[in-house]
């Protein structure tokens, strides 16, 4: 299973999942490189000790070194992509689906009051783009796209475009151009 999340990534990143590449973006790609630690913590964590507190050393340099606050505990499907460095902030208890971009200076987070007391569930093929919010017990259908600086507050159903503040739909036509390299199980 550990294999087929970093299969998955490197895919998104890459395009094919080879050998060559997975060298090629474990240097050149920040993205690629914190989600394959990441990968081996959330894989580690319960089998070895000794193992995951190694990993686990080396993702919070990486945390440090690219901004990504992204918890091994969060539920992260197959296939994510996470554009460029800088300021990712995730809660530990968000769920996140197949095959999602995460664009720099997005949180995905906790809302501790409200209607939508809670943690985000966001579907499969989500593009979210650069600083964006979407905070509190939201629900974000698949193919979704969300677009920069927008703050998503309710729920969106599938194929909906959003954008602005606070998150309004401008369109149904999902985001097909935005979600490339996807992986396929």
């Amino acid at each position: 299973m550990l294999s087929e999340y970093i299969k998955s990534d490197l895919q998104r990143y890459a395009g094919k999942a080879t050998m060559g590449m997975f060298f090629k973006h474990y240097f050149i790609s920040p993205g690629f490189k914190y989600s394959f630690y990441l990968r081996l913590c959330k894989y580690y964590r319960k089998k070895n000790k000794l193992v995951y507190l190694f990993f686990r050393i080396l993702l919070r340099h990486y945390s440090y070194k690219f901004g990504f606050d992204i918890p091994v505990m969060t539920t992260i499907g197959f296939g994510l992509y996470i554009g460029h460095f800088g300021n990712v902030v995730i809660s530990s208890k968000a769920v996140i689906g197949d095959n999602c971009n995460i664009s720099q200076g997005v949180t995905i987070g906790y809302n501790p009051r409200g209607k939508f007391k809670g943690y985000p569930i966001i579907g499969n093929n989500v593009f979210i783009g650069p600083g964006a919010v979407v905070i509190g017990n939201v629900n974000i259908g698949d193919n979704v796209a969300i677009g920069a600086n927008c703050v998503v507050t309710k729920n969106f159903s599938k194929n909906d475009v959003v954008t602005g503040i606070p998150g309004t739909v401008i369109s149904t036509r999902g985001n097909d151009e935005y979600i490339i390299n996807r992986w396929v199980k």
